[in-house]
């Protein structure tokens, strides 16, 4: 039913629903004849909402294009069920279940890709990105290349973080290490020293802390000495060697032993005494020639 205000019911109360109107309204209102006598506006009722579904078919069939469908590519199915749920749950999809929500939207995508393919190639129009093919960046190089190194620099210091944390965790445990031996050292050394003052004072009679440090001191040398003979000759021992020998005994290494004196295999009387035959039969001994011989060679020979 139509509703009948005032003019000052419409000017005295501007903050509620059924508001005053203003003066440029009211104004308006005259001018159209809305104002009936008695200073009251006649307000409509607003229509009521109604789907008509024949007058939008008609709109529709007015704007719509009667074109082929590779231009429309639309393709329009029924519900999609999921073969996974059961009979009595196939058409229930809850609104707000997000995962069932979403996953209903796949299904009817995929089942709308499936039903256009075998068209499209029916059509031979190409589903398929050529090989060949090479689209335009979105970004340019000069900006793509700042987030490589900006990706590079993080990369780095996630890297060097941890190198620094490995560190740390390496300097702590060699602490640790240092730390216990330098704690038995002073424990055996105030061990070592108790027991001298016992024995000092006449209360212990036992030298058994002096044996315990020499097998440690001879297990020390023996280990060194192991270390050389694995490590051997250095370079400069090396050349020497292979110079003047291995070392060893140089003086009296000529002297006859009782085996040798007694051998006499090898003794030859001419050669010892010079009465072998020389070259060209002569029993000459071979001296030096004296001063005069050699000055008389010298003067021949200028």
């Amino acid at each position: 039913m139509a509703r009948r205000g005032s003019v000052s019911d419409f000017s005295s109360d501007s903050g509620s629903e059924d508001s005053s109107l203003s003066d440029s309204e009211l104004q308006e209102a005259f001018s159209r004849g809305a104002l009936k006598p008695g200073l009251n506006v006649v307000l409509e009722e607003r229509p009521k909402r109604r789907n008509d579904v024949n007058g939008l078919k008609q709109c529709l069939s007015e704007f719509r294009k009667q074109l082929a469908w590779v231009e429309r590519l639309d393709v329009t199915l029924g519900q999609v069920v999921d073969p996974s749920q059961s009979a009595s749950n196939k058409d229930a999809v809850d609104p707000e279940n997000d995962f069932q929500r979403e996953m209903s939207f796949y299904r009817q995508a995929q089942a709308a890709v499936l039903e256009a393919l075998p068209r499209l190639r029916k059509l031979q129009v190409p589903t398929r990105r050529p090989d060949d093919y090479f689209a335009e960046m979105a970004k340019s190089d000069q900006q793509m290349q700042k987030i490589r190194q900006k990706l590079k620099s993080k990369q780095e210091a996630m890297e060097k973080s941890e190198r620094a944390k490995q560190l740390r965790a390496m300097r702590k445990y060699g602490k640790k290490v240092q730390n216990e031996i330098l704690q038995r050292r002073q424990k055996e050394k105030k061990n070592m020293l108790n027991a001298v003052k016992k024995y000092q004072k006449g209360l212990s009679d036992k030298l058994d802390f002096l044996d315990e440090e020499q097998p440690s001191s001879q297990g020390n040398k023996n280990g060194s000495a192991n270390q050389r003979i694995k490590k051997g000759p250095n370079a400069k021992r090396r050349y020497k060697n292979q110079k003047f020998g291995f070392g060893g005994k140089k003086k009296g290494s000529k002297w006859n032993t009782k085996e040798s004196f007694d051998d006499v295999s090898s003794f030859r009387s001419k050669v010892a005494h010079n009465k072998g035959p020389r070259k060209g039969g002569k029993k000459a001994l071979n001296k030096r020639p004296g001063k005069r011989a050699r000055q008389k060679m010298k003067n021949r020979a200028r």
